[in-house]
């Protein structure tokens, strides 16, 4: 048998995951069959690993790609927020806004309050936390809002 025809089914089996469009299994495969190799581990779990990785690494680059949608101009989570230096800011109703049933009840948020109290970064944290959850967002500072309304009125 030539070398070619050795090489046939990597090179089909590259050609089927890059149009099945599954980088993770693409390049990942051949390390985790030498583990389930060396581990003796059979070839259901070795298929469950491998499949298992690339849904981690798809949900990874979801969560990426809504967040780039955001367009947020700095990715701030309210794991950073220090709470303490607001003490009037209501903590839980903020926590409770990071899990996105707001979303689910059709409701939205406005932030109100004077300037360099922490409403862009709480916006940003409760946007950041949707995203990881699966949902479209979009935050909107007061300006950006009027910007746009002048825009679509000339």
């Amino acid at each position: 048998m030539t070398a070619v025809a050795d090489d046939a089914p990597e090179i089909l089996l590259r050609h089927h995951l890059k149009k099945l469009k599954q980088p993770t299994v693409l390049r990942e495969h051949e390390k985790i069959a030498r583990q389930c190799a060396a581990e003796n581990v059979d070839h259901v779990r070795y298929l469950a690993r491998l499949i298992e990785l690339e849904l981690l690494d798809c949900e990874a680059r979801m969560i990426d790609r809504r967040i780039k949608a955001t367009k947020f101009h700095a990715i701030k989570s309210l794991e950073s927020f220090d709470f303490d230096a607001i003490p009037a800011l209501n903590k839980k109703l903020v926590l409770d806004l990071a899990r996105g049933e707001f979303v689910w009840r059709r409701e939205n948020i406005i932030a109100l309050g004077p300037s360099g109290v922490g409403k862009t970064h709480v916006a940003f944290g409760v946007g950041l936390a949707a995203c990881q959850r699966g949902i479209k967002t979009r935050v909107a500072t007061a300006a950006v809002i009027v910007h746009e309304l002048i825009e679509a009125r000339d």
